[in-house]
């Protein structure tokens, strides 16, 4: 167990007494801007995972399709092949090129033949494994339409960061592809210490802007493609590929000391607050990614058990 450091207390820290009243919040007005022309995209619209509805633009001359992280869309799938298909401009136009897979590609439902090229139209729908793309070229309405179902499934509303079934399903993709490739990943669960008294003592509002304040500072402190996420409630979860136990418990610490160092301010009244956070390696999760959770899960609460404000990898 890493020895904390700071005030080791074992309580939420100081609170200024009050309350915030029945006082109306005021926000700020989002202004609707009219929507531009997009260029050539693909739409996920069909998935069994968390993608739905996810854009990818088709910017390059070639773009590659396959279960090998090496193409430019990535599909985690066992009826996809290493490198499956390609989308290749040519005088103008988008072509989709099957690239011998195992299970072929189809357009609108339509089976394509091996190397053959075959222009995609505006609306156009593209099978892959299990998954369907629908290509969109011109209007953007479409696109925004499906963009916004993507992140209303993948976002946690309160805090803009993924939500809990963005966080499995990312858990389950990249422990696979840990293990499979011999890589470190790293998980570290994070819970607010005693977060009831900053609901019980300032009100719901306080405590919503406390936990958007957070999630803004874990996520101010990791890479891009590391994955912050709220798993519920007060609870958060950050996913650490390409970093062992050790590493992942240096960041848990960062964020431990940058939260307890950090004063939430609301409706003019100061809040101090507190974490605990257990680490796992994908290593100690040896049959699934839940086992690897539930570790990390267990390690969190043990620093609870053991006097908040502290991290734990054991």
């Amino acid at each position: 167990m890493a020895a904390p450091r700071g005030s080791g207390r074992a309580g939420p820290g100081m609170y200024e007494p009050g309350d915030i009243g029945d006082r109306t919040q005021k926000v700020e007005i989002v202004h609707i801007t009219s929507l531009k022309k997009v260029e050539d995209c693909l739409v996920l619209i069909y998935t069994e995972g968390p993608d739905l509805g996810k854009r990818f633009d088709l910017k390059g001359a070639i773009v590659s399709v396959g279960r090998d992280p090496d193409n430019d869309i990535f599909l985690d799938e066992e009826t996809v092949s290493r490198r499956h298909a390609k989308f290749e401009k040519k005088g103008g136009r988008t072509c989709i090129i099957d690239l011998e897979s195992t299970n072929g590609t189809y357009l609108n439902d339509a089976r394509l033949e091996p190397l053959s090229e075959h222009t995609l139209g505006n609306g156009d729908k593209v099978k892959v494994g299990r998954s369907i793309f629908k290509y969109l070229s011109g209007d953007a309405t479409e696109a925004s339409y499906y963009e916004e179902i993507h992140r209303m499934a993948i976002m946690d509303g309160l805090t803009g960061l993924f939500n809990k079934r963005y966080l499995t399903e990312a858990l389950d993709r990249e422990s696979a592809r840990a293990k499979r490739y011999g890589r470190p990943l790293a998980l570290i669960m994070i819970d607010l210490d005693h977060f009831k008294n900053v609901n019980d003592s300032f009100g719901h509002l306080a405590g919503d802007h406390v936990l958007k304040e957070v999630g803004e500072i874990f996520r101010s402190r990791v890479r891009r493609e590391e994955i912050v996420a709220r798993y519920g409630g007060e609870e958060f979860a950050i996913i650490l590929p390409e970093t062992d136990k050790a590493g992942a418990l240096a960041v848990a610490e960062q964020m431990r000391q940058k939260v307890e160092g950090h004063v939430f301010t609301f409706s003019g009244r100061k809040i101090r607050l507190t974490i605990s956070a257990g680490v796992s390696e994908v290593s100690e999760g040896r049959h699934d990614f839940k086992e690897f959770l539930r570790i990390a899960d267990e390690r969190l609460y043990a620093s609870k058990h053991t006097g908040r404000n502290r991290t734990s990898d054991t």
